[in-house]
């Protein structure tokens, strides 16, 4: 493998450059989608609009499923930037882009620079790592502070680390970990703390316990994510019970949620998720499992269990999205960097590509067939105009595959994976960036556009039998909600009084306001038209319509 020393700098940097610009560029290209986008936007537009950055509040009922580390540097992005796709989306982009620099620098230090370089481009290649951080949820942002901490600990465990050294990188994990916490919860502590037990368990290296320094390193912890939780908790005493017990334990125990899966369900996500790099994945994992001689600390060893951790953990959940696995990424990365940086590998670095190939060729003849999906409510116009950028994405895939494959034989394995990364990346984006000609309908972007010179600010506006995150964003707004609870039962129970439980108390509403607009679904406007309530449409799409007193 040609070594990263024979690397001209002008390049690299060059591809990091292109790199920011892609990665940033494309923010503001979208709507923003239902439900998580729509969601995690509005909570931080409400905190900048009340002036109440304490208490999270969701369509204007207190809203405690998450912490607020989130809705802070969203609102704060509000603050400076405005209220734009680009600057909802730019906390994710910015932890994504990140946690990409994390795992090179922490690769290098590790195994070396040319694993480093190579770690740094698998993950900013990964599918999964690419698309979450572009969009507008928490769990980025959880990924990146725990997989840094995870890093960093390894860094300060490293045997040839200073005292000075050691003690540096561990109080930083520790911190680290304290805005995991801040970020999404407990798990900011739980999983670190079990790979921890788990790799002393397989090493028999019980020392490593004490020299993470966990007294010195719980108070670190402690005086950053306590203030919140404390100041939060005594504004609203309802928040311990529902975010602790509920958020935490019944979320991991019970169905309650709706979330449930079986066990099995995070194999495909990690096997989708890694594109391109199926072909490194289980030579990556095998990396792990082996030692470096004379070492008391084996990075390569806590990483994996930090994999093993992560997935398991999530696999016995009750409660698994897509991303929940995300943290395990930069790790996998590190790991597959360490292997493709091996001289074993670089003889046959040709033969990582082929999976890339298959599936971009296999992706393109199946293009055509997304039309299937249309019904009444996506019509097949939409599909239509997002099968282009399928296309794209599957041909940059392929594209990026043959050239790996072609600069493999020659020798250039470094050039190699840095154009399987570019196949994986495109494929991701144009995913992506494709998916927002099905916008219409999932988010409420041109509805409220259509309206929103006409709505008054003090005109009662009701959310009828339905939910739509997006709207109160783009609206600029809250609405009433009618009998819809869901997410917002626990606030609905908080105050009642900003509830209207059934279709007969928003009737009555709807009659004694003199000026009035409501959302709800086709089914519901047939319901309300039969019955002869007043109302005008105005504006309609596949799943909602708007509707005016007359």
């Amino acid at each position: 493998m040609r070594k990263l020393s024979e690397l001209r700098r002008g390049p690299l940097l060059a591809l990091l450059l292109v790199f920011v610009l892609v990665w940033f560029g494309t923010l503001q290209q979208r709507r923003l989608i239902n439900p998580d986008e729509g969601r995690y936007s509005e909570i931080p537009r409400e905190m900048v609009a009340t002036g109440d950055w304490l208490t999270p509040r969701l369509n204007g009922i207190k809203y405690f499923e998450k912490p607020a580390l989130q809705y802070w540097a969203t609102a704060t992005a509000f603050t400076i930037f405005g209220e734009h796709h680009w600057t909802a989306r730019l906390w994710p982009a910015l932890t994504g882009f990140l946690g990409v620099l994390a795992a090179a620098f922490a690769t290098a230090r590790l195994f070396g620079p040319q694993a480093g370089l190579i770690a740094g481009a698998v993950l900013a290649g990964s599918v999964l790592w690419n698309v979450i951080g572009h969009v507008n949820t928490l769990d980025m942002g959880v990924s990146f502070f725990l997989a840094s901490a995870i890093f960093a600990l390894c860094l300060g465990q490293r045997d040839d680390a200073t005292p000075n050294e050691s003690r540096r990188w561990q109080d930083g994990a520790w911190a680290l970990l304290a805005l995991a916490i801040l970020s999404k919860g407990l798990i900011g502590l739980v999983l670190p703390a079990a790979t921890v037990v788990a790799y002393s368990l397989w090493q028999r290296d019980w020392g490593l316990i004490l020299r993470i320094r966990p007294l010195r390193g719980l108070l670190i912890l402690l005086a950053i994510t306590a203030p919140w939780f404390i100041a939060v908790s005594s504004a609203n005493p309802e928040f311990a019970r529902f975010f602790f017990i509920h958020e935490h334990f019944e979320r991991f125990l019970t169905k309650a949620h709706g979330r449930y899966q079986p066990m099995w369900y995070f194999i495909p996500i990690l096997l989708l998720g890694m594109l391109p790099w199926l072909g490194s994945l289980a030579q990556g994992i095998a990396a792990g499992f082996r030692t470096d001689a004379g070492r008391r600390f084996q990075p390569r060893r806590f990483l994996l269990v930090w994999v093993a951790v992560v997935f398991v953990f999530f696999s016995a959940s009750s409660s698994k999205l897509a991303s929940y696995i995300l943290p395990i990424f930069p790790a996998l990365a590190a790991l597959i960097g360490l292997h493709l940086a091996s001289y074993s590998a670089s003889r046959r670095i040709e033969w990582h590509a082929l999976p890339a190939i298959i599936i971009g060729g296999v992706c393109l003849f199946l293009v055509p067939n997304v039309t299937r999906f249309a019904n009444e409510t996506v019509p097949a116009a939409l599909y239509q105009a997002y099968q282009p950028w399928l296309y794209g994405g599957a041909a940059a895939l392929l594209l990026g595959g043959l050239i790996a494959f072609w600069l493999g034989r020659r020798g250039h394995c470094v050039a190699a994976v840095f154009a399987l990364a570019f196949g994986g990346f495109a494929f991701g984006q144009s995913f992506l960036l494709g998916h927002d000609s099905l916008g219409s309908v999932n988010s409420a972007h041109d509805v409220a556009a259509a309206i929103r010179e006409q709505v008054k600010q003090d005109a009662p506006f009701f959310s009828v039998d339905t939910y739509d995150q997006s709207l109160q964003f783009y609206l600029k707004r809250t609405t009433t909600m009618v009998g819809y609870r869901d997410e917002l039962g626990f606030g609905i129970d908080q105050e009642p009084d900003k509830f209207i439980a059934d279709l007969a108390g928003f009737e009555k509403a709807w009659n004694a306001a003199p000026v009035a607009w409501a959302l709800m679904s086709p089914g519901t406007w047939k319901e309300m038209t039969a019955k002869g309530i007043p109302m005008i449409e105005v504006v309609r799409d596949g799943r909602r319509v708007i509707v005016r007193k007359p």
